[in-house]
């Protein structure tokens, strides 16, 4: 008995200098990356003083208590697990050998630290927007997109995951891949306004829009929009309106560019078309900047739904975090050079559907607008 009692002492001791070793190592490698902020960046996507205010909003939700037999994981290791696993896309076996933690203790710590930042940052990031800031994005994309009376761009991302079990084809997509959507409404700085998480890979962007809460409170006008505003330098009043590609419908409240061959025929069709793309590439750019910043939208995310709806929404968050104190987004574009497609090419047309009468005047007013000496821009 005396042996066994002394065996289990000598391995209890042995595990507990193991856990400050590790935990040692731990400290010199935070303490490289605070020596070198661009190390620290690159390694956490974020500045060590956007870390640490991160954690302080973050900690009492991903605290555990220590126990006589075992210390707890450090809050700000589970942090560090987190932010690593969504900005280099390592799969949890790298990252459990990286800080000597168990494959399933890696899963649960960048689930827990997800549901955390959800939590604790969705309503301080992401607040549903109230009449003032409607009408300070509109302005920003006046001032910065020259596209007057626009509150935001729509538009759809497929996040690419593994096929779930017994999913049949709900989450095979167009590009013969298991995704799932994230539809995103993004005002003139690249930040997520409101998004939609979780749809089926099989459905169209517009179908997602019309069945989702967002699509929804926007057809009852139930997302504190202004009333009509007029035109910059008209008197000519129009409803905000939000900006989208040929995959949504025509609304009162949704524009989306004239069908490919209208515009062969009427050039103030094509200056909308030219207009409207211009505004609405700020969503792709926000697309392409959250999946430079998170390397984890660069591969199969290894997921079960539920659980890749709440890493998509930590991204989204910690995007909008990570931009809050960032510099403004300046024009620097260069003027839009039209380009037509070749004789032989003709793309399929497309139809407005079943748009009410009243969408299509709202569009014709706007294309009068940008051809007008208002609306006009100065190098065009």
């Amino acid at each position: 008995m005396a042996k066994k009692k002394q065996k289990k002492r000598s391995i209890w001791v042995h595990e507990i200098l193991k856990k400050r070793k590790i935990e040692g190592e731990y400290a010199t490698l935070c303490k490289q990356l605070e020596d070198h902020e661009d190390k620290f960046f690159k390694y956490f996507r974020m500045t060590k003083f956007q870390f640490d205010v991160l954690f302080l909003k973050i900690k009492d939700k991903i605290t555990k208590q220590n126990t006589p037999f075992r210390e707890s994981i450090p809050p700000k290791e589970k942090l560090a697990v987190c932010l690593r696993f969504l900005a280099t896309g390592d799969s949890y076996q790298t990252i459990s050998f990286s800080f000597r933690l168990g494959h399933s203790t890696v899963q649960s710590i960048v689930l827990e630290v997800c549901e955390a930042i959800i939590s604790n940052m969705k309503e301080e990031t992401m607040p549903t927007p109230k009449k003032e800031d409607w009408e300070r994005i509109a302005n920003e994309f006046w001032e910065i997109w020259n596209f007057p009376n626009c509150i935001g761009a729509l538009d759809g991302k497929h996040v690419v995951i593994e096929a779930p079990p017994n999913s049949g084809s709900l989450y095979f997509n167009y590009k013969k891949t298991f995704s799932i959507v994230l539809l995103a409404l993004v005002d003139a700085q690249y930040r997520f306004i409101a998004v939609d998480i979780g749809a089926y890979g099989k459905n169209s962007d517009g179908g997602i829009l019309s069945h989702s809460n967002m699509g929804k409170a926007l057809e009852k006008n139930k997302m504190n929009i202004p009333s009509d505003r007029e035109l910059p330098g008209t008197n000519e009043k129009l409803p905000y309106v939000i900006i989208g590609d040929e995959a949504f419908p025509l609304k009162n409240y949704l524009l989306r560019p004239y069908p490919s061959p209208q515009i062969y025929e009427d050039e103030q069709k094509k200056v909308f078309n030219e207009r409207l793309s211009r505004a609405r590439k700020v969503v792709e750019d926000a697309f392409g900047q959250i999946t430079a910043k998170f390397r984890i939208y660069c591969r199969r995310l290894k997921a079960l739904p539920q659980n890749a709806d709440k890493i998509v929404m930590t991204t989204c968050i910690l995007h909008n975090f990570i931009k809050k104190d960032g510099p403004e987004t300046q024009n620097h574009e260069l003027p839009l050079n039209s380009t037509s497609l070749p004789s032989h090419i003709r793309s399929f047309p497309r139809q407005g559907g079943s748009a009410q009468k009243r969408a299509f005047e709202y569009r014709d007013k706007y294309k009068t607008f940008f051809c007008s000496p208002a609306g006009q821009l100065h190098w065009k």
